[in-house]
This record gives C-alpha cells, sequence and structure tokens, in this order.
C-alpha cells in the first residue's frame, strides 16, 4: 500500500494509492446516500406533476452522485478527526487506503458532474439546489459549524434536510410549501437522532475535539433538548395531512409514530447520568431510524395510491 502522507507533496505527488472500488464505495458513504436518493425520491414522486421516467432516472442518479460527492469532501476535510474515533477510524483516507488528494478531487469531479447533469438535463432549479446543499455540507457544516459550536447538527443538517425539496423541483421546477414540509420534518429530525448518537459516543467526540451537545453543554441538557425536539418533530410529521396534502391513513400512521418519538424521548429525558450502557439513548436512536423512514415511506405510498385513485389534488 502506497504511504499516505497527511502533509506536503514531495513525495505523496509520485505516488497512488491501491484502493479498491469498495473503497471508493465506503467513500461515497452509501448508508448515507441512500437515505438522501430515498428522500429525494419520495419529493419527486409525491410533486403533481407527471415526470418522464427517463428524466426521474436522471434525476436520482444526479442527486445520489451529489450526495456522493458530499460525503467524499467530508471524509477528506475530516480525516484527521476520523482516525481518532473508534466508529471511523477504518474509513478510507484515515486507515490509508485512499490518499487525501485522490478523496478531494473523487469528490470535486462527482460535484460538478452532478450538479451540471442535474442542471442540463432536468432543469437548472433543481441543479442550482443540489449544488447549494453539496456546499452546504461539504464547506458549511463539514469545514465550519462541525468543529466550532455545539449547534453544529442543528444548523447543518439542513443539508440532509434539502434532497426532498430537490426531488421535488426536478419534477416541477419550483419549490411548494408541500415539499417545504418535508425539509423541516429531516430537519427537526436531525437534532435528536444525532444528539441520541452522541449520547453514547461522547467520548469519541471528545477525543476528536468535536464540540457536540454532550460533550459542551453536558448531559441532562442534552436529553431536554432531545425531548423538546421530539414534542416539535411530532406535529410536524402530522402537517402534510392536517393541511390537506395526503390522506386520513398517512395522518394515523404519522400521528402513532410522531407518539412513539416522543415516548422513547421521553425515557430519555429520565434516564440517568451515570446509566453508562445508554440503552435509552440507543433505543431512541434506532426508533428515529425507524421513524424517518417509515414516514417517507408512508407519504411516498400515498402520493401513488391517491394518485392511482384519482383522487383530486393527489
Amino acid at each position: 500500500m502506497a504511504l499516505v502522507q497527511k502533509s506536503g507533496f514531495d513525495d505523496a505527488r509520485f505516488h497512488i494509492s491501491e484502493a479498491t472500488a469498495s473503497d471508493y464505495l465506503a467513500l461515497l458513504k452509501p448508508r448515507v446516500m441512500s437515505l438522501v436518493v430515498f428522500t429525494a425520491f419520495v419529493g419527486l414522486v409525491a410533486a403533481p406533476v407527471a415526470v418522464n421516467p427517463v428524466v426521474a432516472m436522471t434525476a436520482i442518479l444526479a442527486i445520489a452522485v451529489g450526495a456522493g460527492a458530499s460525503g467524499a469532501l467530508n471524509m477528506w476535510y475530516d480525516a484527521d478527526i476520523d482516525a481518532v474515533m473508534t466508529r471511523t477510524a477504518n474509513r478510507p483516507v484515515p486507515a490509508g487506503r485512499i490518499l487525501p488528494g485522490e478523496a478531494l478531487v473523487f469528490g470535486l469531479v462527482l460535484s460538478f458532474l452532478s450538479v451540471m447533469t442535474l442542471g442540463v438535463l432536468v432543469n437548472w432549479v433543481a441543479g442550482a439546489l443540489l449544488a447549494f446543499t453539496i456546499f452546504f455540507y461539504a464547506v458549511v457544516y463539514t469545514m465550519w459549524l462541525k468543529r466550532w459550536t455545539p449547534q453544529n447538527i442543528v444548523i447543518g443538517g439542513a443539508a440532509g434536510a434539502f434532497p426532498p425539496i430537490v426531488g421535488w423541483a426536478s419534477a416541477t421546477g419550483s419549490i411548494s410549501l408541500e415539499s417545504v414540509i418535508l425539509f423541516l420534518i429531516i430537519f427537526l429530525w436531525t437534532p435528536p437522532h444525532f444528539w441520541a448518537l452522541a449520547l453514547f459516543k461522547s467520548d469519541d467526540y471528545a477525543r476528536a475535539g468535536i464540540p457536540m451537545m454532550p460533550n459542551v453543554a453536558g448531559a441532562a441538557s442534552t436529553r431536554r433538548q432531545i425531548f423538546a425536539y421530539a414534542l416539535v418533530l411530532a406535529p410536524v410529521g402530522v402537517l402534510p395531512w392536517m393541511l390537506g396534502f395526503t390522506s386520513l391513513w398517512y395522518g394515523v400512521v404519522s400521528i402513532a409514530l410522531g407518539i412513539g418519538f416522543v415516548w422513547y424521548a421521553w425515557k430519555v429525558l429520565h434516564m440517568e447520568n451515570g446509566d453508562r450502557v445508554m440503552k435509552p439513548a440507543k433505543a431512541l436512536f434506532g426508533f428515529s431510524l425507524l421513524y424517518l423512514f417509515a414516514i417517507f415511506a408512508v407519504y411516498l405510498a400515498d402520493a401513488v395510491v391517491t394518485r392511482a385513485l384519482g383522487v383530486p389534488g393527489a
């Protein structure tokens, strides 16, 4: 394996890594990419217009590549802190399987290709939104917020919340209230989701010097904020039904999911500080993943079924 140098170009420029295809796939953060693609697809399908299947596939592919580009740029910049965190130490760059420069070029090339593909072949509203999303995640969140403020995941969460708006814009060439509500669901979901993770991974973040909420404000304050966000998220998740964008059965499922989220957050709120196992936090983290997938899956199914049945406004 080629020597990876963190600084200097005298030797590293004459070497290339022996990375495999799986290493480059890992650089794209496939788990995050799959969530981005899914929520963008929901936004595209839920839009009240007929979209050519080829255009739809092109849009989703471009959004997926853009999400992967963001992940590559994030791993390039965060290689130093990834190296000291147990859950990220084996990523391709800190593990030495991919050179930092290769990750940077890979991310920049994919960023350019994804934005140009979406802009030229779909529409430039969607292309501009994708470009802004990549910039927000790679620069605003990764290079600035993540290392400087405990509100990093609150503000930075906007990057992960944009995909349904990009998907909607790919279909319509515009932004609507419905797509903004989908954005808000992810935006409000992000802090309690990641703070639950931070509660039982606080030692990791402390070693890396990342000012996550539990390390800065303490576990008790973090638990209160998680519960507060859960109380806001639950009704926002029901808004699509309340505003007439979905049918009753989406409303019923979203209410049940919201109650579940609040219940798990309540258990986190009342867990003891000395609980090293952090079972309530781990349970909330797991349920939060189910919540987001389920609420978007039901939203997607509702849009497809109501449109197939010819429901007015669907």
